[in-house]
């Protein structure tokens, strides 16, 4: 390997007593002219086997390869200075993070000539950084989630209903919507407690999130005793047998409720509503739709599934 050709002796010193990892690349032979000697302590490959470009990307994790070869060739061709982030391989099998900080050199023609740069051990950064983002998912998914009964909260519902409306209309398919409401609650709480409120609201919850197979049916927590469920691609006949479904769950459920006027186990009842939205359709104003059904679900005796014009 040929060298650098450093002004002086310090400068080599200078070069080779940083962790930085210095580095000169000849552009017309593809060749090291170069690398620090500190390459071994990082990465444990032998100072002498960095020939070509080859061995600096063979060196390289394959998902990252293509990504990072292509991105400095193309911009080392336009003269670009650049930087990139890639985990090279170790001698003994591992993985480091890198950062390559490049810049390219042209002659007096303006033709590359050469790339000069620094390889800088990033790993301890990025692994803050995954950290960092871990902690940001599982808070995200914490601010989606009700504390409760750890179902979706409303929040998430709206996010999701408005992705599933917008792909029901690109598709024209069907979206259906189920409402529920605990019946009688209040009563509930003031003859159980609220202690006891709360356990049969994680009950119901449970009970009403098995009937959710699909991959892309949502159950979430709408408010107070209110729960709802979003079926993608499902048409009215369908949404009203997984309501079917869905009564039949609380039931087996066999939650007591003594003091429920509709009988000694507690029930819901339940508003259906389903839509292949068009662009002049509004989608909240089907979810009022669907929420007016419950209401009548509930003035109709409870324990019910309303479903037809709110």
């Amino acid at each position: 390997m040929n060298s650098i050709e450093p002004d002086s002796a310090v400068y080599r010193t200078l070069l080779e007593s940083t962790k930085a990892i210095p580095w000169k690349i000849d552009w017309a032979t593809a060749t090291f002219a170069y690398i620090g000697p500190q390459i071994e302590q990082l990465l444990g490959w032998r100072q002498t086997s960095w020939g070509t470009v080859n061995d600096w990307a063979e060196r390289m994790h394959p998902d990252d390869r293509d990504r990072v070869v292509n991105f400095c060739v193309s911009q080392s061709q336009s003269g670009v200075d650049h930087e990139a982030d890639y985990r090279a391989l170790t001698a003994n099998g591992e993985y480091v993070w890198i950062r390559d900080v490049v810049h390219v050199v042209r002659d007096e023609a303006g033709n590359v000539e050469s790339l000069i740069g620094f390889m800088f051990d990033i790993t301890e950064r990025k692994k803050t950084e995954e950290a960092l983002l871990t902690l940001q998912k599982e808070l995200e998914e914490l601010s989606f989630r009700d504390g409760l009964t750890g179902v979706a909260n409303r929040r998430k519902f709206s996010m999701v209903f408005d992705d599933e409306w917008n792909e029901a209309r690109r598709n024209v398919q069907p979206l259906s919507l189920i409402m529920f409401d605990v019946d009688h609650f209040k009563r509930y709480n003031d003859h159980y407690g609220h202690i006891e409120g709360d356990d049969c609201l994680k009950r119901v919850a449970q009970a009403l999130s098995s009937v959710a197979t699909r991959s892309r049916d949502f159950f979430a927590r709408y408010g107070g005793e209110e729960f709802v469920l979003l079926l993608p691609t499902t048409d009215e006949a369908a949404a009203k047998a997984v309501a079917e479904r869905c009564r039949q769950a609380v039931f087996k459920a066999q939650i007591p409720h003594a003091d429920s006027p509709v009988g000694q186990l507690l029930t819901v009842s339940m508003g259906v509503g389903t839509v292949i939205p068009s662009a002049g359709d509004d989608p909240m104003r089907f979810v009022s739709g669907v929420d007016a059904r419950l209401f009548q679900a509930k003035r109709g005796g409870r324990d019910r599934i309303e479903l037809g014009a709110a």
